[in-house]
């Protein structure tokens, strides 16, 4: 038997109408939106008035004080995901928190003892691990009929123009936490992590070709799993034939997914060796079928594990594992060493800020 959540919404722009859209649509009465927060006040009235929340409140303090949600979903900038989680989770309410739950591993671990205490849970939307393509590329890794991993690629090649960057908080350390590898890449390189397993080791580039920001616009990674797999990873904001990229090679086959902001069935493709070609696509044609990734994907998880009392996906530890290697990328590119899993400890200036010690750039103004 399902229950309804009590949820509340806080920071309305974008991202929340997104959310707000994907529960009303793909999860019906399994949540009820029953106040949003936004500072801004024309903002907060649209967002009320668009999706019929009755109560809307200027700070996520005042929700606190006046409501007692079951659910907090924080789709602000970046730059409030670690005060907002830790005041939800302190007055016991569970969060869910879009993506990158915070500016740096020294504000999410701070998020993480604030979980630890909490009688509420800390979650991460990672909206594509979630589609049944990568639970059925998981189900098939795990059974070994693909074989070992040998190698992989993850790409995201996206286009920022000039303009997208006059958002007062993007491009900045201080309130973005990264360009490419931090803001939009972390999705892919999450759907990777979430499929290949723990990392090991990074090497890495960065560097501000083209855009006004004070962030990196395009970075390179060469990681190896404690697998022993090596995956090449790049995130750019400077490919206008924009694309989004996962390819794994396993001794068996070649899977790859190909999409943009979101992917079905059909955007992958399984190339078996000839010698495993019956197995290997009969594994993939199993269940689970036909579940795109996305917000509404992960709201249904999500509900059936508060249903099951069960800790909701994706966890903190999970979200820490893709964190950290984000981190460790920037750590590697400024400093010109490899970084292994583990070594940005709290005497690092990594864990402190992305950009720890600062860039090779100049700050821009």
């Amino acid at each position: 038997m399902s229950s309804t959540y009590r949820l509340a919404i806080v920071g309305t722009g974008g991202i929340a109408h997104l959310h707000a859209k994907s529960i009303r649509e793909h999860v019906p009465g399994r949540f009820e939106i029953v106040a949003a927060v936004d500072p801004a006040a024309d903002r907060l009235e649209d967002f009320r008035s668009a999706f019929g929340v009755e109560r809307g409140y200027a700070s996520i303090e005042e929700l606190l004080a006046a409501e007692e949600p079951d659910l907090v979903d924080l789709c602000t900038p970046p730059g409030a995901h670690a005060d907002g989680a830790v005041a939800a989770l302190g007055a016991d309410v569970g969060v869910v928190c879009e993506k990158p739950p915070a500016l740096s591993l020294a504000d999410f671990d701070r998020i993480a003892a604030a979980s630890a205490s909490s009688k509420g849970d800390f979650a991460v939307i990672s909206q594509h691990r979630f589609g049944s393509a990568a639970e059925r590329v998981r189900n098939m890794m795990t059974s070994g009929v693909l074989g070992p991993l040998a190698i992989a690629k993850c790409d995201t090649l996206w286009f920022r123009p000039e303009d997208y960057f006059a958002v007062e908080w993007r491009g900045r350390w201080e309130t973005e936490g990264g360009g490419p590898t931090m803001g939009h890449g972390i999705h892919q390189i999450d759907t990777l992590l979430s499929i290949v397993g723990p990392w090991a080791e990074v090497v890495a580039t960065a560097h501000r070709h083209r855009r006004a920001t004070n962030t990196e616009d395009v970075s390179h990674a060469i990681v190896t799993l404690e697998s022993g797999a090596s995956v090449s990873i790049t995130n750019s904001l400077l490919s206008p034939r924009e694309t989004s990229h996962i390819r794994l090679d396993y001794d068996h086959a070649t899977v790859e997914l190909d999409h943009l902001y979101g992917y079905g069935d059909a955007d992958w493709t399984v190339t078996p060796i000839e010698a495993h070609a019956e197995e290997v696509m009969g594994a993939w044609g199993a269940e689970p079928r036909g579940r795109r990734s996305g917000h509404g994907a992960q709201f249904a998880v999500l509900a059936d594990a508060l249903d099951a009392g069960a800790k909701p996906p994706v966890t903190a530890e999970d979200a820490r594992r893709t964190l950290e290697l984000i981190s460790a990328i920037y750590a590697s590119a400024f400093t010109g060493k490899p970084v292994r899993a583990g070594d940005i400890d709290p005497t690092s200036p990594y864990y402190q800020r992305m950009d720890g010690a600062g860039t090779p750039w100049p700050d821009r103004k």
